[in-house]
Formats: structure tokens, sequence, C-alpha cells
């Protein structure tokens, strides 16, 4: 199975559950094992949870997997994004709570550097949002300055979720995350995979309090516990390893709250994205750094939920033929970045069941994804796509893309992507080992031609 002999465990520090297990020889694992994640709150933008929560679940599974794989194990670890804290350098304990990457406290800071922005996307390849940890540290110390004030005199240490546990479980010694990590921070060079000066600057966030970045793989460092943690990734970089091979010309979409559409950037192409996203997906133990560009699709599951979409068929698509839909409630993702006020439809549905609703929301989710699909197999090639997320069990969009896509369309059977990911990359196994997946076929020439429509329709949209 791997290239170590010593049994892998996985954990994954997601923002609804906990998950462990240990990876078994097939490529799968055993039992997984799952703990809710603490609980959110806060409002008028203020996301917050539990830190010492999250480090008191994340070990206990831990040495649960431990003690089943005989107290010597290699340990692959996958963590939420942007989601940080600031904590007490001797006792260990936090000084704030957990901030989620849902929070968005630091909207004030985007706007305040909003004519920095061009600058910024150079630098990291991601747009000045609030949800990175930056603009959220930034409002967060300009609030409360004992907290800047014990950051500048080395008595507080701040660090993403991953950074939080590390330092626990290595006894205070590692302050440290892995470039995936950094990379949603806006802080981070993207080309040169270290923190920026500049953009540190541009924060008011010292160099000096940042963590060591190190590669996602090959950390080879011996815990507290006896387990040695060998990779430490961000979630949705982990769930790229599990799905794609970077070498060849695939691209995931993952089909969940949300929607994005990731294909690996081939090696020596020059980094224009024209309004996607770069995500850095991971840097290996050879100091490889693997970039893929991103489309992303906002707030799909909250649009559907009203909606009865599970109901609606291939074949009820298309079937209101001049009407069509933006499903993004909360605004167009990359690479448009458009706020919007709700729904957007091109006439008024009164007359329309909730059925029919559905049907319409469903189409806007297809052909958003179909548009993304174009434009990477246009600008980087693409020959085969791969379904995945809660979402994508649902017939009419997995068939609807395979249609209206013209490309080979693969639903991923595997589960838990990000804990395998996390697995994968600390057994030190290929991108993909032991991919399963089913081939989705369909045809629907009405759904093709209402999408070659709505392509019209979207685009005098983007244009007003």
């Amino acid at each position: 199975m791997a290239a170590s002999l010593i049994p892998t465990i996985a954990l994954d520090l997601g923002t609804t559950a906990l998950k462990a297990g240990i990876l078994a020889d097939n490529g799968e694992f055993a039992a997984v094992l799952s703990r809710p994640a603490p609980t959110t709150t806060g409002e008028n933008g203020i996301c917050e949870s539990d830190a010492l929560a999250y480090l008191t679940t994340a070990t206990a599974l831990l040495d649960e997997c431990l003690a089943d794989a005989g107290g010597n194990a290699g340990l692959g670890l996958s963590c939420q994004r942007s989601s940080f804290l600031i904590w007490d350098k001797i006792s260990g304990l936090p000084v704030t709570p957990l901030i989620s990457w849902q929070d968005t406290r630091g909207e004030a800071s985007c706007q305040a550097l909003r004519a920095q922005e061009p600058l910024i996307k150079d630098l990291t390849g991601l747009r000045l949002t609030p949800y990175y940890f930056a603009p959220k540290l930034r409002v967060l110390l300009e609030d409360r300055p004992p907290l800047r004030e014990g950051l500048e005199q080395g008595e507080l240490i701040v660090g993403t979720l991953d950074c939080f546990l590390i330092y626990h479980w290595s006894g205070g010694d590692r302050h440290q995350t892995d470039v995936s990590m950094a990379a949603r921070t806006l802080l981070m060079d993207v080309r040169q995979a270290a923190w920026s000066p500049v953009l540190c600057d541009l924060f008011g966030i010292a160099l000096n309090w940042l963590p060591a970045i190190t590669p996602s793989s090959g950390l080879n460092l011996t815990l507290k516990n006896g387990c040695t943690l060998q990779a430490d990734i961000a979630d949705q970089s982990a769930a790229l390893i599990a799905s794609l091979r970077p070498d060849s010309a695939e691209a995931l979409v993952n089909l969940g709250t949300g929607g994005f559409v990731v294909r690996y950037l081939p090696e020596q192409e020059p980094i224009q994205t024209d309004g996607y996203l770069q995500t850095l997906v991971y840097k290996d133990n050879a100091s490889k750094t693997h970039i893929a560009i991103e489309g992303t699709i906002n707030s799909i599951a909250a649009a559907l939920a009203p909606y009865p979409y599970r109901d609606c068929r291939l074949e009820d698509l298309a079937e209101t033929a001049q009407l069509f839909c933006i499903c993004e409630p909360s605004g167009l993702g990359a690479p448009y970045f458009r706020e919007l006020s709700g729904l957007v439809f091109s006439a008024p549905v009164d007359g329309l069941d909730e059925r029919q609703i559905a049907c319409l929301l469903l189409e806007g989710i297809i052909f958003r994804v179909t548009r993304i699909l174009d434009d990477f197999r246009h600008n980087y090639g693409i020959g085969r796509v791969y379904l995945s997320g809660g979402l994508s069990e649902v017939p009419a969009l997995q068939q609807g893309i395979a249609a209206c896509s013209s490309l080979e369309v693969h639903n991923l059977l595997q589960k838990e992507a990000s804990l395998l990911g996390a697995a994968i990359l600390a057994a030190g196994l290929p991108p993909a080992y032991a991919r399963k997946s089913v081939k989705v076929s369909a045809t629907a020439d009405a759904l093709k031609g209402k999408y070659q429509q709505w392509k019209t329709w979207f685009d005098a949209c983007l244009d007003t």
C-alpha cells in the first residue's frame, strides 16, 4: 500500500464534523470515526467556535486510531482553510475563539484596501474578500490593541487551525503550517510559496508573527503521542488529490454547499487565468508545487433547498424554453464576481409551480458548470470530468452536465475525499490512488440548445 511499513491515519477537521480513519491496503478506510464539530456562534458576520473543543475532539479521535494501529502510525492532517485563532505561547490556551473562514468581519479591511486589489490578486491569485485570514486578522487587531501588543512582544501566537493543533501535539516546539493553508491567507506570494513582505505590510501584519511554511508532505515530524506527522494540507486540496491525477487532462466538479470546478494547470503553463482563481494545491517533499485553476459557484444548496429539486428528471429540464436563471443568490463566483440581490430569472416566474422553478435552478447550475468546463477545455484541454459532493448525486445534475458539456463525465464513488487525500499524501501514494467512478451518459438535445441560448442571455446580463 504505502511507501512506509507503518499504518497511515488520516484526520479531517471540517466545519461540520471531525473525521478520522486508518487507510487499509485496498486504499479505503475500514471504518471512519466521526464527531460533530464544535458549534459556531455569532451574528452580523461574526462566526466563531471553541478552539479547545476542536483540539480535544481531534486528539481523542487521533488517540483512538493510534490505539487501533498499535501505537505507531503516520498521520495525514486535512483542515478547513482560513479559520484561525490567537493563543498564549506559554500555556497554549486560546485568547480568541476559532474565527471561522465563514466570518465576514474582514469586510472593513477589504473596503479599505480595495485600491490594492490588483496587486493582491497578482501576488496571491485570489480576490480580496473577507473570507481569508488577513482581512479578519487586520480588523481583529484594530479592535483589540492588546492582541497586537502580545504578538509584538512574543507572548501570543497566531495561526490557522492546523497550526494550533501541531503546536500542541509537538509540545509547543513547532509553529508551522503547510503551503496550501498559507496560500489562502492573502499573505503568501503564490509564485514564491513564501510570505510576502509587501502583503504583510498592506495588512499591518508582521512577518515574524506568522508560522513557518512547510511542504504538504514528507514532514516526518514525531509528535508527543508517538505518531509521525507526514502530511498537512487544506481540505479542498486533499479532496483534489483523492480525485484527480495532476498530469492528466481532467477536471473535478464538486457540488455541495457551493460548487467549484478545478483543473490542475499543466507544467510550465504561464499563470494567466482570466478571472479564475489560482489554487496552490500542494507542495510535495521534492519541493514541486502543484497549481490549479478554479471556478466557483456560490450558495447553490441554499438556493435549491426550498424546492423539490430531487424530483426533477433530465427530461423535465428545458421544459420552459425561453426562461433562464442564475442560481447564485449570494452573488456570482469566479470568474465573474458580481454581486446579486438573490436569484435572477430572465422573466417573472409567478405562474410556475415549485417543480418548474426547481428545474430552472438545476439548469442554472448545469449551465454555469458547463461554461467553466468550456473555458477550461478551450484554454487548457480537458478530456474527462469527475463529479463529487452531495449534490452530484442528483441524477438530473449528473446527466445534465454530461449532456451539455460533451465531455466524458464520471461520478466519483469514493466517499470522504478530504480524509482520503490526506491519507494518500501521508502514505506516499500517487494522487487519485485507487480512484473509483462510474461513467455518466445522457443525451438531451433540447437542454443543449437551451444552454446556447442561456449563454447569450447570461453574457448580456454581465454587460449590464
